[in-house]
């Protein structure tokens, strides 16, 4: 499991015993942590070990403990954060680590400011606390991690790469960073060099579950299927409740056309899953394999049980994202009016909660990009337009190189509209094609302006995507593949 996969999880780093106050001094190797307990360092070293080999659910019941011991424990608030199983609790704890940051050193209030701008999609602030928290601790294997953690964030392989091969240099035993240096690599489309970087990384740690599946989503992702499921089986073996590897193994099957198999795994997921954060993954995963086989209207009855949960405690951030997922179904089914009534649905939610500011603000941002969407599925282009030049706006406002990704993609799905395939595809080829539904409306935009040989390679990438089990992924997976084996 990459890292960057869940909520803004930024992951961990090292810990030194600091009584009371204190802020790093000159020639510091490691950030500092501070605490005025020892009980609470060795619960927090527990957690810190089981959260680095991202083992959340089994780490996050030691945070809390950490807490108890010592309530002031702002870096304990960070991890706790960072391990929750729900938005609610997310955004709730993460605030209470910056209320308390002032009284940590400055290495972990930067930490925790940098986690906090990244929840809040301001990647500058982001990028700006973690570099001088880099710069402060450049031999500490963490620090050089979060760097590297972020540029991998924003689609800079490259940079990532090279601050998690720093973190590697540094502390050669250090597995987290190999984990996310592999996903780096993958995404170099340096597969050797990926799959070297997972053997490694399950050498250091055989005895845990994560190393196994995150070979396991390498391979799937190249497309074998069956050395894959191999491998996340050998997660269930060493840990049968580790989520996200019954996610992997259903991708396989589903992949394969085996939709029965693929439900029945996510059974198997329901039945060991510890928390609500756990059953909504599971939930959420039959949905996307409903809808890639084409049945959208159980896929939204999976979202339905998937939003009971969010509701029961009410979870706002969790059940603005149901909201959406729902009305993402809902376009694909051409019911484009339902489709914006629960995207506003969604930014009511946030609207209407305790939740900051910047959430809320950037729930008037993905409302505008879905209305968008919507106005175009109802031919309103002038409407579409006109929300698309406020997420424009909003993104280049905030130099949110992510968000203008989305701006371009909107761009060029009004261009295609349009009939206009060139500026379709300046657009699209600016858009986050990491997302294969851009792939698949990028190869029509190809196929329109004539361009058959950049179209039947376009759409070939889009079909054999394989990622991890996402909707826009299952909503074009089998319509790309019919289409470009008839280009």
């Amino acid at each position: 499991m990459c890292n960057s996969s869940r909520l803004p999880l930024v992951i961990l780093l090292a810990c030194v015993l600091v009584l009371a106050h204190s802020t790093a001094g000159a020639g510091e190797k490691n950030i500092p942590v501070t605490t005025s307990s020892k009980e609470a360092l060795g619960l927090f070293l527990k957690g810190r070990q089981l959260a680095d080999n991202l083992r959340l659910t089994d780490a996050h019941p030691l945070f809390m403990k950490a807490l108890e011991a010592d309530p002031d424990f702002a870096l304990a608030y960070l991890f706790a954060a960072q391990t929750s199983s729900s938005g609610k609790e997310f955004f709730a704890n993460l605030e209470k680590a910056t209320s308390l940051s002032g009284k940590a050193s400055k290495g972990e209030a930067l930490w925790i400011m940098g986690t906090r701008a990244g929840a809040l999609a301001d990647p500058e602030a982001q990028r700006r606390t973690l570099t001088e928290l880099a710069g402060m601790y450049p031999d500490d294997e963490r620090a050089q991690m979060l760097l590297g953690i972020y540029y991998f964030g924003i689609q800079q392989y490259d940079q990532a790469a090279k601050h998690l091969k720093r973190s590697t240099d540094i502390a050669p035993d250090f597995a987290p960073a190999y984990n996310q240096l592999g996903y780096a690599y993958r995404f170099l489309g340096k597969y050797e060099a990926a799959e070297a970087t997972f053997r490694k990384y399950t050498e250091l740690i055989p005895d845990d579950p994560n190393p196994y599946d995150s070979y396991a989503e390498l391979l799937l992702k190249i497309g074998r299927y069956e050395d894959a499921i191999t491998q996340y089986t050998k997660a269930l073996a060493v840990n049968k409740e580790f989520a996200n590897s019954y996610a992997g193994i259903a991708a396989a099957q589903t992949y394969q056309g085996k939709y029965d198999e693929a439900l029945g795994t996510l059974d198997r997921a329901l039945g060991v899953a510890r928390n609500d954060g756990e059953k909504r993954a599971a939930l959420f995963t039959r949905a996307v394999v409903c809808a890639d086989k084409g049945e959208m209207s159980l896929a939204l009855k999976e979202l339905d049980r998937q939003y009971a949960i969010a509701a029961k405690s009410n979870d706002a951030a969790g059940m603005a994202g149901d909201l959406v997922a729902m009305g993402n179904i809902l376009l694909e089914k051409g019911d484009a009016d339902e489709a914006l009534t629960h995207f506003a649905k969604a930014k009511e939610c946030i609207k209407t909660s305790s939740l900051a500011k910047e959430v809320k603000e950037n729930a008037e941002f993905g409302y505008n990009y879905n209305a968008s969407r919507a106005m175009l599925a109802k031919h309103s282009i002038a409407e579409a337009t006109s929300f698309a030049d406020q997420v424009r706006k909003g993104a280049e406002a905030k130099k949110n190189l992510n968000q203008i990704k989305l701006a371009h993609e909107l761009s060029g799905l009004i261009a295609l509209s349009e009939k206009k395939p060139d500026v379709a595809i300046t657009e699209l080829e600016q858009s986050n094609l990491q997302n294969p539904y851009n792939l698949f409306t990028l190869a029509h935009a190809y196929a329109m302006s004539g361009n058959p040989i950049k179209a039947k390679a376009t759409m070939e990438q889009a079909a054999k995507f394989s990622g991890l089990p996402a909707l826009n992924y299952a909503f074009i997976r089998v319509k790309a593949e019919q289409e470009w084996q008839k280009m």
